[in-house]
């Protein structure tokens, strides 16, 4: 199935197949400030034609599909809102920074995939520069039912000091260890099925183990259909295998947190790497079918299942 991009410039690239938009990456939002503004993907669809994302909800107004969100850099926060103080919970501070557009280095589609390059300066909420980003999305249609996009990140700190790379977890908050390659999926995901290598569960049982992946397979609103999403690891990962923070309560969302439990330090001018593979797939595979994704993912990762 060929994959094509549609660039809508100074705004966002668009990638389908066929008659289905996969995805639209906003590489320069309009976001406010107080959400910390970032790339993001939404809306995210499977093979069926489903959006598997939400945007902006109402509850975390700063979370937006897929984005590479961190809420403690330091003394930054590019997760958006207030930041954890321990001892005082949430308190809005002068410190939400952006991840700011610089250049797109690659736009290309051939055949079954697509690649996007992004050159970004991570600023402080004041202006100041604290990380120069280099990443690429290489979307991949699979099979009939499922595509793969691996992210990938190279992470250089400028910010003329050394950084700490935390979570609430690192500051104090139990449990809370949220950070990094973050997905929030539909409404009506919520009560779903998180996944993981070990068998399936609830997000709030699972929060906190290490795996190399995880998955969610929800059921739709409208036409009742299921599509499920696995997120997997590189072993080169910082970290690797991460913990997971997930969520089926209250609201569904995966995300593998390298720094959900200890802060990693990045010396000045020293530059950090992660590499991600996101799969969509259209139905409920159950959990066999749900670790075969997963295989896939490691294959799109380069690594052999």
């Amino acid at each position: 199935m060929t994959l094509q991009v549609c660039h809508t410039l100074d705004r966002s690239i668009a990638v389908s197949a066929g008659d289905v938009e996969l995805f639209t990456y906003t590489y320069r939002p309009d976001t406010p400030t107080l959400e910390s503004p970032k790339p993001y993907l939404h809306p995210i669809r499977t093979l069926a034609g489903e959006v598997v994302s939400l945007f902006r909800p109402h509850d975390h107004v700063w979370h937006k599909g897929i984005a590479w969100s961190l809420p403690h850099v330091g003394e930054h926060n590019f997760w958006g809102g207030p930041t954890y103080v321990h001892g005082s919970f949430y308190v809005q501070l002068d410190n939400n920074g952006s991840a700011v557009h610089q250049e797109l280095t690659t736009l290309s589609a051939e055949g079954e995939s697509a690649v996007i390059g992004h050159r970004l300066g991570w600023r402080s909420q004041a202006g100041q520069p604290v990380i120069d980003e280099r990443r690429a999305l290489t979307a991949q249609v699979l099979d009939d039912s499922t595509w793969v996009l691996v992210f990938e990140t190279d992470m250089t700190n400028v910010s003329g000091a050394a950084l700490d790379i935390g979570s609430p977890t690192t500051k104090g908050r139990e449990n809370a260890g949220y950070g990094g390659l973050f997905w929030r999926g539909p409404r009506s995901f919520t009560q779903g099925i998180v996944q993981s290598p070990t068998g399936a569960g609830a997000g709030g049982d699972l929060r906190g183990m290490r795996a190399e992946w995880f998955g969610f397979r929800g059921r739709h609103d409208e036409s009742g259909d299921w599509s499920t999403i696995v997120m997997v690891d590189d072993a080169a990962n910082p970290q690797h295998p991460p913990q997971w923070f997930a969520r089926s309560e209250e609201f569904a969302c995966l995300c593998p947190a390298p720094f959900f439990s200890e802060e990693v330090p990045v010396a000045d001018g020293e530059t950090i790497s992660f590499r991600y593979a996101v799969v969509v797939a259209a139905g409920d595979h159950g959990e066999e079918g749900t670790r075969h994704l997963a295989d896939q993912g490691r294959s799109a990762l380069g690594v052999r299942p």
